[in-house]
């Protein structure tokens, strides 16, 4: 069966299976390229008739992952430059009022879309929320600081797609006053963002593994954009960038981005830069990112959005593990590797003297885990709750047996979206607990409808965090507190 709805640029064609439809590949924008390169977000050509919206859209220029990344998380790369799409799954196409959901993928800023398959939104749109993905332009496209371009274009395509979805969910059966945004990794640093912002697009937050301590200092974001221009033998503006063919520039991306990643030198890339191990983020522009997210949550931006935020147990196994990494780590490069992403200098000796036994490459993971993710979750939580916000937060603790991965970075994607099939056994192994999917997607769609998901509210005086492990769920209060005040 198909349905047929009219948005603001024209009527799209969906097609139906289960009770739920999908219109995939729409245009919320106009393709970034040409005259729009590394220009805000442009209104899409309208368009006659009924364009069918069967197949996702092309996707943004970027590199593949590296192996063994490639394996554990598929990222579809889908040609064509009308990029700045997205995609709706409802259950009544012709009803009204349904609470939405707008996921924003992560991928370190670089990589992912809306069609990588485990963020199908089918079974959020199954139990009666309409479920939106999106793409939005990625690595030099969307972040570097270019001379001659506005910075943030990632950011803007972001808002350009919220806006998007304020003027047309309606006609999907969406309540445009009843969004949820919610996303992973560079996604949940995305909404952390949005939500400093003050925007009034949105009315709760879901972040996962990804806080608000992420913002480039424009400075440091031009020491990126100058070794990359260098590369590729090109002046470092958007001028020169716009010469060239997007594939062009992923070479020199991709090895400057991983140089990064594994040498966070402050003096090379700069302190901002350094701390996230990325090369490139959203940045502070002075106009639309004025402060670290984290800080203007803390002086009260976004309270009144209701926030859910939270991080897996072990989030930086996922970078060290399947690579063999961690067995070349040392105690020496695990202080370096800190001082360079700006850990306190005692926390490497602290964190030794409690885990005596940990390899070296444990005890990276471990501390690393805390200041890209634990700690910063920690920091935005009691900030929005100190300046009058609604907050809860939860950590993911279920293990996965593959790979020496733990409770590893984005293994929590298949449990939210109900998906595990999507997994293909990658970081989840063999048969997951769908019972342990089953609570953790309802407690998602409930924070959609009603703004609770289902556990006491976080208080920075008890710290009520949901552990999602298994068979023993349970609420925790200040888990691993004595680690965390040592980081305040």
């Amino acid at each position: 069966m198909a349905a047929v709805v009219q948005t603001s640029h024209g009527k799209v064609r969906g097609r139906s299976r289960d009770g739920v439809t999908a219109f995939l590949g729409i245009p919320y924008a106009a393709p970034p390229f040409g005259p729009n390169r590394f220009r805000p977000p442009q209104p899409p050509e309208p368009w006659d008739g009924v364009r069918d919206a069967f197949e996702y859209g092309p996707t943004a220029p970027k590199p593949g992952y590296p192996k063994p990344f490639n394996a554990l998380l598929p990222d579809p790369s889908i040609p064509g430059d009308d990029c700045l799409n997205l995609n709706v799954w409802t259950p009544e196409p012709g009803g009204s009022g349904l609470p939405v959901m707008v996921w924003i993928h992560g991928g370190a800023f670089r990589n992912g879309s809306g069609a990588v398959h485990v963020y199908n939104g089918h079974n959020f749109a199954r139990d009666g929320v309409v479920c939106v993905t999106i793409n939005y332009r990625l690595g030099v496209e969307g972040f570097a600081n270019l001379p001659g371009a506005p910075l943030n274009r990632g950011l803007l395509d972001q808002i350009a797609a919220l806006e998007w979805v304020r003027d047309n969910i309606a006609g999907f059966g969406g309540d445009p006053d009843q969004v949820t945004i919610f996303g992973e990794s560079a996604g949940g640093m995305s909404v952390t963002t949005l939500l400093s912002l003050d925007l009034g697009l949105f009315r709760r937050v879901i972040a996962q593994s990804g806080a608000g301590g992420i913002a480039q200092d424009p400075d440091d974001a031009m020491l990126v954009t100058r070794e990359m221009a260098a590369r590729l033998g090109v002046e470092p503006t958007a001028e020169a960038f716009a010469a060239l063919d997007p594939a062009a520039i992923l070479p020199a991306q991709a090895s400057v981005a991983a140089e990064v990643s594994m040498v966070p030198d402050p003096g090379r890339w700069g302190a901002t830069t350094a701390a996230g191990g990325m090369s490139l983020t959203p940045i502070l522009d002075g106009e639309l990112l004025i402060r670290r997210p984290e800080d203007a949550i803390a002086a009260g931006a976004g309270r009144d959005a209701d926030l859910l935020i939270g991080y897996t147990s072990e989030e930086f196994r996922f970078f060290v593990m399947p690579t063999g990494l961690a067995a070349q780590v040392t105690d020496e490069i695990v202080g370096l590797i800190g001082a360079g992403m700006g850990v306190p200098s005692g926390l490497p000796a602290a964190y030794r003297d409690r885990h005596p036994d940990m390899t070296a490459g444990e005890l990276m993971a471990t501390l690393i885990t805390d200041h890209l993710f634990r700690i910063p979750a920690n920091r935005a939580a009691a900030g929005h709750t100190a300046s009058g916000g609604r907050t809860w937060m939860y950590e993911f603790a279920w293990r996965s047996p593959n790979h020496d991965l733990g409770a590893c970075h984005a293994l929590e994607l298949g449990f939210v979206f109900d998906n595990l099939t999507a997994e293909r056994e990658g970081l989840t192994g063999p048969n997951p607990p769908q019972a342990l999917a089953d609570r953790m997607h309802r407690a998602w769609v409930d924070f959609a409808v009603t703004g609770d998901p289902g556990w006491e509210r976080f208080d920075p005086s008890s710290r009520a965090v949901q552990t999602f492990d298994g068979p023993s769920d349970q609420v925790v209060h200040d888990p691993r507190g004595d680690v965390r005040k040592l980081w305040d």
